[in-house]
Formats: structure tokens, C-alpha cells, sequence
């Protein structure tokens, strides 16, 4: 049960200051009743909650499903640059939004933003290896020698990568399929790199067991279910 006040702020993401103002002129009305009490509780997930007759929706965190594009950065402010939280559609904004997680500015695909910070740290702790699958197109190919290393875990100069998964996709060895369980800084690019191999194009397409939505158009987005919700968890 929680109070009423704090059910409006969340759900319209204004203050507490302007929920009490808008339950005490009558405004908000739950299961279509007028309740003027700020301090009245409901439980705030099976409330039917309106505002000047018109439905509202209690959540009191979101989670977006991104098809990032290229030439935003994964980042809440961009000091001057554009980001992902950004370019959401006006009615998806709300406050304390931030990517779980980082893309590259160049790196397109599947972007999670949301303002959940406890699942955002069980999806990129290192400690719960998270599985997360790219695809890289490649300016050379690799072979089965370097798909072992992969598995091995490739030494790089500041750290050891935990063993990865890549494959080739199609029986193309030019476009490799990669997942890794960790997140360093520019890890793909470096781990190809090792063997003088460079990424020409990079896209994340699941995480966990989750899989970007293909409807998705660069750009676009969309929330996620409890049940997609709960997915990006598993291992």
C-alpha cells in the first residue's frame, strides 16, 4: 500500500507538491471515485488510477527496449552530445533515466534504458557473467584458431577476457556472431584486434536471453513486459 500523493507523482512524474495540488481539487479519482486525501493508500499496482477522467498508469520503474543508432552516445547527459535518453519519444521521458549499460557512439542494436538501478547492477555485474550477443562485421576474416582463443579468453594489455563464444554467421568468417559475459572498454574491437582484425560494424542483438525486437527500426523503441523483463536476467 502506498500513498496516494506518491502514486501520482510517480505515475505523472511531477513532484509531491503538485500531486497533493491535483488530488485536492478533485482532479484524481481512483476506480473512478474522486479522493481528495493525499494521504489515502492504495496499492499502487492494482489502482485504477485516473487524472481529469483520462486513465494514468502506475509504474514505478520502465524499462525500454532501444534499436540504437549510430552517433548518439549510452549516456543520461551528453554534455553537448546527443544520447540515447535524448532522442525517446517525449511521452517514454521520465526522470532518472539512464542506459543500463554502453554501447559505442559507432555501435548500433539493442540499448536498455531505464531508471531500475538494482537490475540495471544484476544485468552488468561482472559477477553474474550476463550474456550479451553482437554481431560484427569484420575487414578481414578469422578462422577456427581464433575462435578457440576466443573460448580460451584472449589476454589484452590491461586484462584477461573471460572465454567468449564466436562463431561465423552464414559460413561467412567475415561476419562473426560474438558473445561475451563481461563489459571492458572497447572489449569486441580490442579482442579482434589482438589478431589485426578491425570491426567495421557493431550490433548488439540480445541480452541475456532476450532478443532485440526486429520490428524495431534504427531508433525506435518500445517498453518491455514483465515476462521480457524477467528474461534479461537469465544466463
Amino acid at each position: 500500500m502506498e500513498r496516494l500523493d506518491k502514486i501520482i507523482a510517480t505515475a505523472l512524474q511531477i513532484s509531491r507538491k503538485d500531486a497533493i495540488a491535483l488530488i485536492k481539487r478533485g482532479r484524481i479519482a481512483v476506480s473512478k471515485e474522486t479522493i481528495k486525501d493525499p494521504k489515502a493508500k492504495f496499492d499502487e499496482n492494482g489502482a485504477v488510477l485516473f487524472c481529469d477522467n483520462e486513465q494514468i498508469y502506475y509504474n514505478k520503474y520502465v524499462y525500454i527496449m532501444m534499436n540504437k543508432p549510430k552517433g548518439v552516445i549510452s549516456a543520461s547527459n551528453g554534455k553537448g552530445e546527443k544520447t540515447v535518453v535524448d532522442i525517446l519519444p517525449p511521452d517514454m521521458k521520465r526522470k532518472n533515466l539512464f542506459p543500463a549499460g554502453r554501447l559505442d557512439k559507432d555501435t548500433t542494436g539493442f540499448m536498455l534504458i531505464t531508471d531500475d538501478g538494482e537490475l540495471a547492477h544484476s544485468i552488468l555485474s561482472p559477477k553474474n557473467h550476463i550474456p550479451k550477443t553482437y554481431i560484427a562485421k569484420l575487414d578481414k576474416p578469422f578462422n577456427d584458431e581464433i575462435i578457440k582463443e576466443f573460448e580460451k579468453g584472449i589476454e589484452l594489455k590491461d586484462a584477461k577476457c573471460l572465454g567468449a563464444s564466436l562463431e561465423p554467421v552464414d559460413g561467412d568468417y567475415q561476419v562473426g556472431k560474438v558473445i561475451i559475459k563481461q563489459g571492458m572498454y572497447h572489449q569486441i574491437k580490442r579482442m579482434f584486434s589482438h589478431f589485426s582484425i578491425n570491426v567495421v560494424e557493431l550490433k548488439r542483438i540480445k541480452m541475456g536471453s532476450l532478443d532485440l525486437d526486429e520490428n524495431l527500426k534504427m531508433g525506435e523503441c518500445r517498453y518491455l513486459t514483465k515476462e521480457e523483463i524477467s528474461s534479461l536476467c537469465d544466463k
